[in-house]
């Protein structure tokens, strides 16, 4: 309940401290007075954006404070506990406005955010003015009321929930069938380099072998001849080096007897002889590998010609390719990995999907039923409210799924939102013989300020909203229509806080609390004042209320007569 209003420098209140109970408190002045400037400041209490055009000329700073009384909301005070927030006292809202747009925001004294102070807010006070108007009209929030009639906001929350759950398991799952198409001509690229690659079975160092093999087959016929004549030289031919060493150990092994300091000498040329020998054997040896083989020749060429080729394509060596087929063979074992992760992730999405569209049919059922019930229930209260002959109906219909709407999201007709399946849509035919239409293309001002004033009836015992603050509600009604929307008003008062801003006698005369808002020029300065007004004021007041500037004892007397009304 909201208990006091502040107000200082705001608009043209200089300054403003009004103290309110509970019941129906009505606020009544004559037009332009400034009965707009106190729904401006609550909605900035309650979270509203903050701008300097709000400022008092010639000022610089304004404030707009507030204290609720919080003791019917446990959760507020549970979330202000849980922001190191003393909830003992009440709920102390202070809004500092400047023309340096260096706002401040103040809860209980301590300097706070706007997301905190909505978040405290969310469940306070509504504002029923012409924006209640405009949410009537919009058909996106017909869910809302009707959720809200229905108590099924939880379980809208839960739908929420889920829905927001599975956008982002959409979305991967998508990233991932993305990548795989993108990767289709990759793969057939890579596996064909891997297939090329283990075909060609490359040996360790195999370029360098198969070039020494090739130079050796190139010019095996040189090779031969030259190998050959050394062996001549060496050993077969006349005067080879064999046996001329032979004849020089013979001769030194003669001089050694004579002289034995040469035979360390004689053991040496022994030795080389020895030496020419194996050279020779080994010369012997590979001379019988030595073939002219053109067929392996034309073999080694082929060869290299390939190694060649996969060294220009993977980086020219052998090491290289050896590099290009690992990294491939690892990305194949990535790209193997992803099937195992498209289906994990498909049955994610399955999954969640099915307990959305679980909760998604148990929502839009039980909608269905809360339609019905409400239909009727506003339809009596505006039987009560002089639309006699008013029929009105909540249509449910279901949110038509679109082409390009992801399977996840649709059950293949209808299509899931973060507020389930349905839209809901009120219907109205003031009268009789007329077929039910869109309550925005047949609604007059009066009949909106009603079914909105009805609705609010309805929702007392549903919302958890202590205060209610009514604005325009007597919008193009007055007579018996009056009459009934101030009895309902008082009703309502059992139930919550009513503010309400009115300019009709039999509305304002239901009030338990009455403030007179009257503007003056002092110093050439417009003033607004808001004051509480007695039982004599009131009376005044229902007097212009009725006769306009002209106030007759006949006038007053009428005032008498209604104030007396509203007390029974």
């Amino acid at each position: 309940m909201l208990k006091e209003l502040r107000i200082g420098n705001f608009a043209i209140i200089e300054q403003l401290n009004i103290q309110l109970s509970n019941g129906l408190t009505v606020l009544s002045g004559e037009t332009g007075a400034g009965k707009s400037i106190i729904i401006n400041a609550l909605n900035l209490l309650l979270g509203h954006r903050a701008t300097g055009k709000y400022i008092r000329t010639g000022m610089d700073v304004a404030e707009v404070e507030a204290l609720f009384d919080i003791d019917d909301h446990p959760q507020i005070k549970d979330m202000m506990i849980q922001h190191d927030l003393d909830p003992e006292e009440g709920l102390l809202i202070r809004r500092v406005i400047s023309r340096k747009d260096r706002h401040k925001i103040f809860i209980n004294d301590r300097q706070s955010t706007i997301q905190l102070l909505s978040q405290l807010t969310a469940n306070l006070v509504n504002i029923s003015g012409q924006h209640a108007h405009q949410r009537l009209l919009n058909e996106d929030e017909h869910l809302i009321f009707l959720d809200t009639y229905g108590k099924l906001i939880p379980l809208r929350q839960t739908v929420g929930q889920l829905y927001h759950k599975l956008l982002p398991l959409i979305d991967h799952l998508t990233v991932l069938i993305k990548q795989q198409e993108r990767q289709a001509e990759h793969l057939e690229l890579i596996k064909f380099q891997a297939k090329e690659i283990a075909n060609a079975a490359i040996g360790e160092n195999e370029d360098l072998l198969l070039e020494n093999e090739h130079m050796r087959l190139q010019h095996a016929e040189t090779i031969y001849q030259k190998v050959n004549q050394s062996i001549e030289q060496l050993y077969d031919a006349e005067g080879a080096v064999y046996e001329m060493l032979s004849k020089t150990n013979k001769e030194i092994e003669q001089a050694s007897t004579m002289d034995h300091t040469l035979n360390p000498t004689c053991e040496r040329v022994q030795e080389a002889s020895v030496l020419i020998e194996d050279i020779t054997s080994e010369l012997r040896h590979y001379l019988d590998g030595i073939h002219v083989d053109n067929q392996r020749l034309q073999a080694v060429e082929d060869r290299i010609y390939l190694l060649n080729q996969l060294k220009r394509k993977y980086g020219g060596s052998l090491s290289s390719i050896n590099e290009h087929f690992q990294k491939i063979q690892e990305e194949l074992n990535g790209l193997d990995s992803i099937e195992d992760k498209i289906s994990q992730a498909a049955q994610e999405v399955n999954t969640v999907h099915e307990q959305l569209k679980n909760k998604t049919y148990e929502l839009s059922e039980k909608r269905k039923q809360a339609a019905q019930n409400l239909s009727g229930v506003v339809e009596k209260e505006l039987h009560q409210l002089k639309m006699n002959k008013t029929q009105f109906q909540v249509k449910v219909t279901g949110r038509p799924a679109e082409t390009h709407t992801h399977n996840a999201l649709t059950d293949g007709k209808c299509l899931f939102t973060e507020t389930g399946m349905d839209q809901a849509h009120f219907m109205i035919a003031p009268n009789i013989g007329e077929e039910m239409k869109p309550l925005a293309a047949i609604a007059s001002g009066g009949e909106l300020s009603r079914v909105v004033l009805a609705l609010k009836a309805i929702l007392a015992g549903t919302e958890s909203v202590s205060t209610v603050v009514f604005d325009e509600v007597d919008a193009g009604i007055g007579g018996g229509v009056a009459e009934m929307v101030g009895q309902k008003m008082a009703a309502l008062s059992a139930h919550h806080q009513i503010i309400c801003i009115t300019h009709l006698p039999q509305i304002a005369k239901y009030g338990k609390h009455h403030f007179q808002i009257a503007k003056h020029v002092s110093n050439d300065r417009t003033h607004t004042v808001i004051r509480p007004i007695d039982h004599e004021e009131r009376v005044q007041e229902i007097a212009r209320m009725i006769g306009g500037e002209t106030i007759t004892e006949k006038t007053i007397a009428h005032a008498r007569e209604i104030l007396s009304e509203g007390s029974h």
